[in-house]
């Protein structure tokens, strides 16, 4: 590998394979490298492979080179100097061409008339990319123009207000299916058996020796009744299990013991107590608890109004 094309053919390899080992493997969010480390080990035996073969490739030619004669190896030599010279020749034509310079030996032919102090002035023309950017900077100024000062389109500030209100939807209906991210605020009332089954285990586990396990109350107050010490509804609820209840007598707060899930699994475990009857429950503690957001219905009141006859005469008969 005495060559930098030699180096570069093994880069090249190289990166292919790990693209292809990207592509071909799944591993999720993660890249593959990191999630299987044996990739690696594949990776570094595709080095060695791709090595052996430049050296092998390297030693074959030097053993060919050494079988030719003095004539056929001169021959072979200026052949290889001629092919350097030419590697590049497409690009190096290309480059002119966007340059479009004149080369030191025909500089005579744009020479001005005009010489300071024998410092001569050539008229070069303007290199051709930079004239076609300036047609390009004309064409935009055009376009822009059109765009957003005869049409109306969308001006900077609009755009950012669109934007930052498509971040704030996406995050909204990101946290509706994250349901770590979830506090008093967005919680909701989980209904799904998976979700009820949780909270009954975390129920199960810390909750039973102060409510009992038909929620009936013991040390705590009682889970089946109308009643709320704290107020009723998901939020309530969540919020007392994270927070705490009243100071110094309530339930303690399971913030730090509980996640975010965890606490609205039990939670919405909790209040599907509601309207249950236990085997020995506790008397009613609290206040009733009214849900605020829940559709008002205007209750009609019904009165009975006395009809008083006119024409209805007491009699009243002496004897």
């Amino acid at each position: 590998m005495r060559t930098g094309l030699s180096y570069l053919r093994v880069i090249i390899f190289i990166a292919i394979a790990f693209f292809l080992l990207e592509f071909v493997i799944d591993s999720g969010t993660e890249w593959a490298i990191v999630k299987y480390p044996i990739i690696w080990a594949v990776l570094s035996m595709l080095l060695l492979f791709a090595v052996a073969i430049e050296l092998v490739s390297e030693a074959l030619k030097s053993i060919l080179f050494k079988s030719l004669k003095p004539d056929a190896q001169k021959r072979f030599l200026d052949s290889e100097k001629l092919a350097r010279e030419n590697q590049f020749r497409g690009i190096k034509n290309w480059y002119n061409k966007l340059l479009d310079s004149k080369p030191l030996e025909k500089e005579d032919d744009i020479v001005l008339d005009h010489n300071y102090d024998g410092i001569k002035e050539l008229d070069n023309t303007l290199p051709p990319w930079w004239v076609y950017m300036f047609y390009a900077t004309i064409i935009f100024a055009v376009v822009y123009l059109v765009r957003y000062e005869i049409f109306g389109d969308t001006n900077q500030a609009e755009e950012y207000e669109i934007a930052v209100a498509e971040a704030k939807y996406q995050i909204a209906e990101y946290k509706k299916t994250a349901k770590d991210l979830v506090d008093v605020n967005t919680v909701e009332l989980l209904t799904e058996s998976s979700d009820l089954s949780a909270g009954k285990n975390i129920f199960t586990t810390n909750c039973i020796p102060c409510h009992k396990a038909d929620g009936g109350g013991g040390i705590g107050p009682n889970l089946t009744d109308q009643n709320w010490i704290l107020g009723g509804g998901i939020k309530n609820v969540f919020n007392t299990i994270s927070e705490g209840g009243r100071s110094g007598k309530g339930m303690i707060s399971w913030k730090t013991e509980l996640k975010p899930l965890e606490r609205a699994q039990v939670a919405s475990y909790v209040l599907s107590f509601q309207g249950t009857t236990p085997a020995e429950p506790k008397a009613a503690e609290g206040d009733i608890w009214v849900n605020p957001d829940a559709p008002k219905t205007d209750a009609i009141l019904e009165e009975t109004e006395a009809v008083i006859d006119s024409t209805a005469i007491d009699v009243i008969i002496n004897n």
